[in-house]
């Protein structure tokens, strides 16, 4: 039976990506930029009109609708005018999610990029996919069991890490007395492998410290008001003992944040982590409510997940800086965010702007870091 031409040109870019990688491993240890440097399909396409789908997985956090999907379409804009991009979300349900690939293949899509709900689940998808003859790239988290065709994350046992580590080191330098308490952790969901690879980075920072580990939550579908449950549990079992929480991002932090402000621990209110810099993170941060969250600005890898759209659809192979799961992967290191550093990171270096942050509410607090408009 004659292979379909795209299924063709999806072979030949994967074994010749793969051989780029074997080379690349032979003559260099470089690690990945923090920048997504535009490869050569950063020149615009003419006379392509190419469909591509953002199939994304939930709305519990509001970058994928304000921050993924916008800045993942103005980047294929900007290198292919006469292309489009179907966007879905599949708000936390894997079967919905496998409908949406399943109607974005119907209806002849030439490239699909998948965040996942269910990176366990999502492994069917990727080969439906692929069977169909259309090239995946798997966004933000993995899908360990099913090779796709490319993967653009931002590192994510490094976050896990980075935001742990940097709260034991919090906690040595206000004098936490780690003989009279702990710590808490509360993951991301157990059926996001990305949110498992944060949990181990978690581990990394945390387990070596003098700080005990007290209890720890896989958090079901990444769910604030899940965290919020049960960190208000923690709280009746261990009260003054919780010296600090590490939380694997904004939403967990901000529900875990609520359940200690509930319980009238604010005086001072233990140390909570988070990561993706929303808004509202940023802004509790300012106001000393949360103390750190990651900064992974997400115009870089949604911008290069366009390019290496775009260069897959033109037969070429994208650049890889990594391998991870059998798949040629991009990935990209975070930054640590804290009240110290707040005004460089996010508005010196316009990730937000004062009006976007520093509402009537937050004026005073902005004001006190030297945050104006």
């Amino acid at each position: 039976m004659k292979m379909p031409t795209r299924r063709r040109r999806y072979l030949t870019v994967a074994a010749t990506t793969a051989l780029a990688l074997t080379l690349a491993a032979c003559s260099s240890d470089a690690a990945p930029s923090t920048e997504a440097s535009p490869s050569d399909s950063s020149a615009a396409t003419q006379g392509e009109a190419w469909n591509i789908a953002f199939l994304m997985p939930d709305r519990g956090s509001t970058r994928y609708d304000q921050q993924d999907y916008p800045l993942f379409e103005q980047r294929i804009q900007e290198l292919c005018p006469e292309c489009t991009v179907s966007y879905q979300n599949a708000e936390t349900d894997p079967q919905v999610q496998q409908q949406q690939a399943d109607a974005m293949i119907t209806n002849g899509v030439d490239l699909i990029v998948l965040d996942a709900v269910d990176t366990t689940a999502a492994a069917n998808t990727v080969a439906t996919i692929q069977a169909a003859g259309i090239p995946v790239i798997t966004y933000d988290r993995p899908v360990p069991t099913q090779q796709a065709d490319f993967y653009v994350s931002f590192d994510n046992v490094e976050i896990g890490k980075l935001i742990s580590e940097d709260l034991v080191k919090h906690l040595d330098e206000i004098g936490a007395d780690s003989s009279a308490g702990g710590v808490l952790i509360v993951n991301g969901s157990p059926t996001d492998d990305a949110a498992m690879l944060i949990k181990e980075g978690i581990h990394q920072g945390v387990d070596p410290s003098d700080y005990t580990l007290l209890a720890e939550l896989d958090t079901p579908d990444w769910k604030p008001e899940n965290a919020q449950n049960w960190v208000t549990q923690q709280i009746t079992e261990y009260g003054d003992q919780i010296l600090g929480v590490v939380a694997a991002n904004d939403g967990t932090g901000g529900g875990t944040i609520s359940a200690l402000q509930a319980a009238g621990m604010v005086d001072p209110i233990p140390p909570v982590t988070g990561n993706d810099a929303e808004i509202a993170a940023i802004q509790r941060i300012i106001r000393g409510d949360q103390y750190n969250t990651i900064s992974k600005p997400i115009k870089i890898v949604a911008f290069a997940t366009a390019e290496v759209a775009i260069a897959l659809l033109r037969g070429e192979a994208p650049e890889a800086t990594t391998v991870l799961f059998d798949t040629p992967s991009q990935l990209y290191v975070p930054e640590v965010v804290t009240e110290a550093n707040v005004k460089e990171v996010i508005f010196d270096g316009g990730i937000y702007t004062y009006d976007q942050v520093c509402t009537d509410e937050f004026a005073d607090a902005c004001a006190a870091l030297d945050i104006t408009s």
